[in-house]
């Protein structure tokens, strides 16, 4: 099938500028300040759309941020495909540590550098350009469905609605979905598992303004303090979470598929050497693999109160501030996990504090079954590429929206990305090779290829 390699070839700089005009809009979900840029980038994702070879796209009010539905419908009594994808992301910060300009896209050493790159303009687009390619060779003999979001990386609240909404014209066989990543560039993988979510912020309250911290020091508990003794305790020193009941719905994952996991190539050293660090540390018992894929966590994703200036201010602030997140694992309820932390906070603040708990967003787990007709194109089409097998992986990230897809729409969703660890999503400095783009593209093609016999 030299003639797919050949069109992506010989369509590489226009796909790449098309990709690039997507990703200098700056559609940060989480910053209001972008408000029109989410109109901008599902605008833009809807001539994508209509431009491959959809029979009709449009950009979706909701109470959020809009989401674009497109659609080609072949025959109704065919199978239909159902693509996600969104494009929202996360916001720049910290600016100072961005090499080159997050929404310029620049391509250094075979990499495209911006914010966005991978997660999720960079794999969602090669979606539209394998659907060109199989419209414009008049190869496609399924249904195929878009519905791109701008929230997924706010939790996808509007999204849900959405799709309670329009059930109807949500019917499809599997939804196909490029957000999550490979073991390494040249070893492919399919992700059968998703860790679920939920995010809380703890505000900490103590006496009711800012004090002088000579005056007050010592004789006034400090919600700083206080707030860090709190974060603290909810770990022990071997990695476990201290909270009640915390593990109760965890799923035991077997002996057999722990040691099928850790057969995936993985270098510790190398691991240590990619995030500079001299040594790993998480629960005792689970190697780093079971850690990032099959145990729930806890972390702390940021910590503020006081003076935070340039200087000196000697202030007894106060209010404490932190935003909390758990990834859960199969048979965990997010709403329950959430719970759970929230009560424990509340019992554990001393009494001379204040506590409020917001629960932010979340998320439930999600499992992929691998004897499906969707999981095996999806192989053969990897295969083909890459000269060996995929192998399957639980991801230690989440999609909250995946989960809620099965729950409203029934229906399964293949997870088959093209990220790599070093890709750096979320991060300053985030980037997508563009050999993983146009191979991305070909899998895609052949995907529906396989899918559709």
């Amino acid at each position: 099938m030299n003639e797919i390699r050949n069109y992506i070839e010989n369509n590489k700089e226009r796909f790449l500028n098309e990709l690039f005009d997507l990703i200098r809009i700056p559609s940060i979900s989480s910053e209001s300040a972008h408000k029109n840029d989410m109109v901008r980038a599902a605008e833009y994702w809807k001539k994508a759309i209509l431009d491959a070879g959809a029979d009709f796209a449009e950009v979706c009010p909701t109470t959020g941020n809009p989401v674009v539905y497109g659609e080609k419908i072949i025959d109704p009594s065919y199978q239909t495909v159902i693509v996600y994808a969104h494009y929202d992301v996360m916001p720049v910060d910290p600016l100072s540590e961005w090499k080159t300009d997050p929404f310029e896209p620049v391509i250094i050493d075979e990499k495209i550098y911006a914010r966005g790159a991978d997660d999720d303009k960079g794999q969602g687009f090669m979606h539209a350009k394998a659907f060109e390619y199989l419209m414009k060779n008049n190869l496609l003999k399924c249904n195929v469905r878009f519905m791109i979001e701008g929230e997924e990386e706010i939790g996808s609240p509007a999204m849900v609605e959405w799709c309670k909404k329009n059930k109807d014209r949500l019917k499809g066989d599997i939804i196909l979905v490029s957000d999550t990543g490979m073991i390494a560039a040249d070893i492919p993988s399919i992700t059968v598992g998703l860790r679920g979510l939920t995010y809380l912020q703890i505000e900490l309250t103590g006496p009711n303004r800012d004090l002088h911290s000579g005056l007050f020091g010592g004789a006034v508990a400090n919600p700083i303090n206080m707030l860090s003794k709190m974060i603290a305790s909810l770990t022990d020193e071997k990695g476990r979470i201290t909270i009640p009941g915390f593990y109760d719905d965890v799923d035991v994952v077997s002996e057999a598929e722990r040691t099928a996991l850790n057969k995936a190539p993985f270098s510790i050293d190398n691991y240590k050497s990619a995030i500079d660090v001299a040594e790993l540390f998480g629960e005792e018992g689970y190697t780093t693999i079971e850690r990032t894929g099959i145990r729930p966590t806890l972390d702390m994703c940021g910590i503020w109160g006081g003076y935070t200036g340039e200087g000196s201010k000697t202030v007894l602030p106060s209010k404490a501030y932190a935003k909390l997140s758990s990834r859960i694992v199969p048979h965990q309820d997010h709403h329950k996990v959430a719970e759970l932390i929230k009560a424990h906070l509340e019992k554990i603040a001393p009494p001379s504090t204040k506590v409020k708990v917001e629960v932010l967003h979340g998320g439930q787990p999600y499992v992929m079954p691998i004897e499906g007709k969707a999981y095996q194109a999806a192989d053969a089409a990897l295969t083909e590429i890459f000269g060996k097998k995929p192998v399957p992986t639980r991801s230690g990230g989440s999609i909250p929206i995946i989960a809620t897809f099965e729950e409203i729409l029934g229906v399964k969703s293949l997870l088959m990305g093209f990220g790599l660890e070093s890709d750096a999503i979320h991060s300053p400095n985030e980037n997508y090779r563009v050999e993983n783009f146009l191979n991305g593209i070909e899998a895609i093609v052949r995907f529906y290829l396989n899918f559709q016999k």
